[in-house]
Order: structure tokens, then C-alpha cells, then sequence
């Protein structure tokens, strides 16, 4: 009986993902802690819904009074979880394939700027190189995406959008799944007096549903393929004329460590790793839980769904519960 427990649980595990917590300066936030964070972890799929810019909607997220200090020119990390009490063995079903991708915006007042409209720029992204995607990656790196903050940007107060885009079942239109939420963050130590850059971008209005890297058949690409990430192109301190390193990321690799650790969050802010075994997905058996994938080509997880869910094909490549 507990070993059938164990295939459940591993059968459960990661579908969709949320952006639940901020690594910045060597401190790691506690959950939800200057993150606008929804209870579900659905994705945006109309690219015109003024949800895109962090989230809400179909997924309505609560309010955080926190504000979090991040130096310019650093690097900090945005930490995927499937849920808010998930572990880093839990970050997002493998299956959900697609580009990484962060923005910023300079606002008055980041606990109450809604996101909506004008005034974002993209400072990471990371697509599909050599067969690997930036999703994939940031689930290597146990719920990691990496981003650079650029150094000659204003210092003062900005919403951090980050975001994962799913495509498995992006070959037909509004099929790619969007997952973003904002972080409320104060940018100290910027170099770029009171210019922001040049070009800034409207959320929504960075994407367009029949963009070639939102309407994709990924089943179809070789490691040789070529991808095109959605969304303008991303902002460099050189290109716009300033000065400085820390010029925004291209992709969410750091080095692999030997080891898969899960990070145990206190309410105060510290951290501790605690060495995990990741159950491996069981072929019989067990049931696949909501939006967990539930068939297709070249699929030997499971293939039976959770009551009262039911598995719906999107492609020949996915079906899925729902």
C-alpha cells in the first residue's frame, strides 16, 4: 500500500508552474513574499487579456505589501514551483516545453501598479539550443530561472515580470500556455541616472496569438531547429547607449550541480537543502492528476485520469486531464 501511495504522488506531480518566490542578494524570500501569487496554477492563453501582464483573471492573485531590494548589474533568481507548497523536485511537468523569459517596468509605486499597459522591456530570454528547451532548463536547474538585472538602468521601483511559455499544444492557435507573475522589487545602484531605455513595450500587446513562436508544432523540430521566442527583442546596456556589464540575460543555464536538492523556505527568509531522491514516472497503475499529460507518441506515463477528470487529446503528440 505505500508503495502505491509513492507511484501517486509521482503521478501527481508537476503540471502547471507559478512563480512563487525571488532569490536576490543571497536571500531567498519567503514564499509569496513581494510576488503577486495565484492559489491555481492555470495558464493565460488569450495574448490580448489584459491577465498577461501578471497574471489574474482565471487565476485571481493576491496582493503583497512587501517590496524587495535588488542591486543593479546582479543576477537574481526567479524560483517555479507547480504549487505554492511544492518542492524543487515539483517545478513543472516535463512534458510543458517552451521559452523563459523576464521584463521589466519602472513604476511609482510597485505595490499597487496594476502592470497593465506601456512602459516593459525584456531583460532574459531562452528559447530552444541544441534540442534543450529554456523551460526544461529551468526544471534541471530544480525551479531556477536565472536573470540578469541590467547594470545602467534608473534606480527606483519596477515590476519583474517573469515568465514560462508552455507549447505542447501550441500547433493549433491559443494553444500555448503563459505563466508570469510580477515581483514588486526596488533596483538600487543603477547607472543610468533618471533615462530609461529607449524602447519600451504594452502588456498585452508584446505578443500576437499567430506569432511563430506561440503557434508552433514542437513535435516536428529537430536539435538543429530553429526557434523564434516570442516578444520584442531584448533590451542590452550597449545598445542602448549605456555603460556597464550586467547587460541582461540570454538564458536561464547555470553550471549542474551532481546533486538534486530541495530548498526547505523559512518564514524568516533562510535557507536549507535537503537532499531528495526524485521517484521515477511509474508506466501502470496510477492516475495522471488535472492538465498532467496523459498521452500521445512516444508517451509511457500514465494514461488513466483522476476522477472526475478526463483525458482530452490536443495532438497527436499531448492529451491531457482536464
Amino acid at each position: 500500500m505505500k508503495v502505491l501511495s509513492l507511484l501517486a504522488a509521482a503521478s501527481a506531480a508537476s503540471a502547471h508552474t507559478i512563480f512563487v518566490q525571488l532569490e536576490a542578494g543571497g536571500t531567498t524570500y519567503p514564499v509569496s513574499y513581494g510576488i503577486r501569487t495565484p492559489s491555481y496554477d492555470g495558464p493565460i492563453t488569450d495574448v490580448t487579456s489584459d491577465d498577461l501582464a501578471c497574471n489574474g483573471g482565471p487565476n485571481p492573485t493576491t496582493p503583497s505589501d512587501k517590496i524587495i531590494t535588488v542591486n543593479a548589474g546582479s543576477t537574481v533568481k526567479a524560483i517555479w514551483r507547480h504549487t505554492l507548497t511544492s518542492g524543487a523536485d515539483d517545478v513543472m511537468d516535463a512534458s510543458h516545453k517552451g521559452p523563459t523569459l523576464a521584463y521589466l517596468k519602472k513604476v511609482d509605486d510597485a505595490l499597487t501598479d496594476t502592470g497593465i499597459g506601456g512602459g516593459w522591456f525584456k531583460i532574459q530570454e531562452d528559447g530552444y539550443n541544441n534540442g534543450q528547451w529554456g523551460t526544461s532548463t529551468v526544471i534541471t536547474n530544480g525551479g531556477f530561472q536565472y536573470i540578469d538585472i541590467p547594470a545602467c538602468i534608473p534606480s527606483g521601483q519596477y515590476l519583474l515580470r517573469a515568465e514560462m511559455i508552455a507549447l505542447h499544444a501550441a500547433s493549433s492557435t491559443a494553444g500555448a500556455q503563459l505563466y508570469m507573475e510580477c515581483a514588486q522589487i526596488n533596483i538600487v545602484g543603477g547607472t543610468g541616472g533618471t533615462a530609461l531605455p529607449s524602447t519600451t513595450y504594452s502588456i498585452p500587446g508584446i505578443y500576437k496569438a499567430t506569432d511563430p513562436g506561440l503557434l508552433v508544432n514542437i513535435y516536428s523540430m529537430s536539435p538543429s531547429s530553429t526557434y523564434t521566442i516570442p516578444g520584442p527583442a531584448k533590451f542590452t546596456c550597449s545598445a542602448n547607449g549605456g555603460g556597464g556589464g550586467g547587460g541582461g540575460s540570454t538564458t536561464t543555464a547555470k553550471p549542474a550541480t551532481s546533486t538534486t536538492s530541495k530548498a526547505v523556505i523559512t518564514s524568516t527568509g533562510s535557507t536549507t537543502l535537503k537532499t531528495s531522491v526524485v521517484a521515477p514516472q511509474p508506466t501502470g497503475g496510477c492516475t495522471a492528476a488535472q492538465w498532467a499529460q496523459c498521452g500521445g507518441v512516444g508517451f509511457s506515463g500514465c494514461t488513466t485520469c483522476a476522477s472526475p477528470y478526463t483525458c482530452k487529446k490536443q495532438n497527436d503528440y499531448y492529451s491531457q486531464c482536464s
